[in-house]
């Protein structure tokens, strides 16, 4: 089941890597907020229809949870307009794995520190090395797409 969760999550990722680099294109055309508007439209519609038919009902609603666990909605709009906005400038190659370093960063902290209600999972030498690996890599990606642009 492990490995069925962690080849779903890189689809995922791959399906992200493809909405940033159409959104890219598409907000070059119409505009940023126009095109991560489109992303959240259709995003909501679909999920609206999914809830609708495969939701179980739960016994909590959203309005019982934790206030600061609705928040967590919010932090998605950022993430579509920087996007749109760095795939035009940088690619989506560098665009991605600056993301994905981001990501990582930042989920280290939380499981260390086991932020946001997480179980704390602390560092070690292996997660910590993936982090600096990972840095390396976007600095391989940038270099590579920095000089194929220069010439």
């Amino acid at each position: 089941m492990t490995l069925i969760m962690i080849l779903l999550a890189v689809c995922g990722g791959a399906t992200l890597s493809i909405q940033a680099a159409i959104n890219g294109q598409l907000g070059s055309n119409v505009g940023v907020f126009k095109s991560a508007f489109l992303t959240f439209s259709v995003g909501a519609l679909i999920t609206a229809l999914l809830i609708f038919f495969f939701e179980p009902k739960q016994a909590v609603t959203l309005l019982d949870v934790p206030k600061w666990q609705l928040l967590g909605a919010m932090f998605g709009v950022p993430y579509i307009v920087i996007m749109v906005v760095a795939v035009q400038r940088i690619g989506t190659a560098v665009a991605k794995v600056a993301v994905i370093f981001g990501q990582l960063a930042m989920s280290m902290l939380i499981d260390n520190f086991g932020w946001l209600g997480n179980p704390a999972i602390p560092f070690s030498p292996s997660r910590l090395s993936a982090v600096v690996c990972l840095g390396i890599a976007l600095a391989f990606i940038y270099s590579g797409s920095k000089s194929r642009a220069e010439s």
